[in-house]
């Protein structure tokens, strides 16, 4: 059996108010995301930045995860059945010191000394092979490709797009949407800024505009700065009159375009979600 042995790395110096959290999969990382934040939530003294890398399944796609996470050190967690890229996982974070954890490898241990055979250790074992599981697959890769308005193009094959100022949750709601089948695109509203022609012309898609109040924006952007790189403009980032004007133009623009909002100010993720949802389901 593959043997994860966890370095002594676990040092508690002193409380801290925020953490990295990374979650390595090589399947979709609904697993770790649940574990994560079901032990996150109870160490709400710390703000928590979660970084999520789904579908890591070869050495050059992990290796990248791992130069990602030495720029922002924190707490890893993984879920990688391969075990050479387990070993690269385990080596480079000794090598890093940061805490590290094969989430399913304890409880697969127990299972295979109380069935007495090892496990088939297959990726992804625990989704149907079938056109559902495929399906959500295809959503993800899509969700990934189409994050923060990385590509501008074939909005007409999105089931949703999210879009909305910075910090108002479009990353993690548009995975939470793929991982359950739905092709989920986000687009930032940047002040003055126009939206891409693709997303204006697009039939298809339902478009949905995140908003939140001027001081949840600011709270959570004044979290997110402390990982910031040296050189990042924080004062404009957090200023409340600057984001008032950015809530102000991001409201008329979906205004303008008729697309429904959705305040997520006191809405947790799955909340959002729900409510995205109902909004397709009126619109169809």
């Amino acid at each position: 059996m593959h043997r994860h042995q966890q370095p002594p790395v676990n040092r508690v110096d002193q409380p801290k108010n925020y953490f990295h959290l990374h979650l390595i999969s090589d399947s979709t990382g609904e697993t770790l995301m649940a574990a994560g934040r079901a032990a996150s939530v109870q160490f709400q003294d710390a703000q928590v930045l979660e970084h999520v890398y789904p579908l890591i399944r070869n050495r050059k796609q992990l290796a990248a995860v791992l130069d990602a996470i030495d720029g922002a050190p924190g707490i890893v967690l993984y879920t990688v059945v391969d075990p050479e890229l387990s070993d690269m996982i385990d080596t480079r974070c000794r090598e890093m010191g940061v805490p590290f954890v094969s989430v399913l490898e304890p409880i697969m241990a127990v299972f295979q000394s109380y069935l007495g055979s090892p496990s088939r250790r297959r990726v992804g074992a625990q989704h149907v092979m079938d056109a559902e599981y495929f399906r959500r697959i295809d959503a993800l890769n899509y969700t990934m490709d189409h994050d923060d308005g990385q590509l501008i193009t074939d909005y007409e094959e999105a089931d949703i797009v999210l879009v909305g100022i910075s910090r108002t949750s479009k990353t993690p709601t548009s995975i939470y949407l793929a991982n359950r089948g739905i092709k989920t695109a986000n687009v930032p509203i940047v002040m003055g800024a126009t939206v891409p022609s693709a997303l204006e012309s697009a039939v298809r898609p339902l478009v949905v505009g995140l908003i939140a109040t001027t001081d949840r924006i600011a709270q959570v952007r004044q979290n997110r700065i402390l990982g910031a790189p040296q050189g990042f403009d924080a004062g404009a980032y957090v200023d409340r009159s600057s984001i008032s004007e950015e809530l102000k133009f991001a409201r008329s623009l979906c205004l303008r375009h008729n697309w429904p909002m959705i305040d997520v100010t006191r809405k947790s993720i799955e909340e959002t979600a729900a409510a995205i949802l109902a909004l397709r389901g009126r619109a169809r």
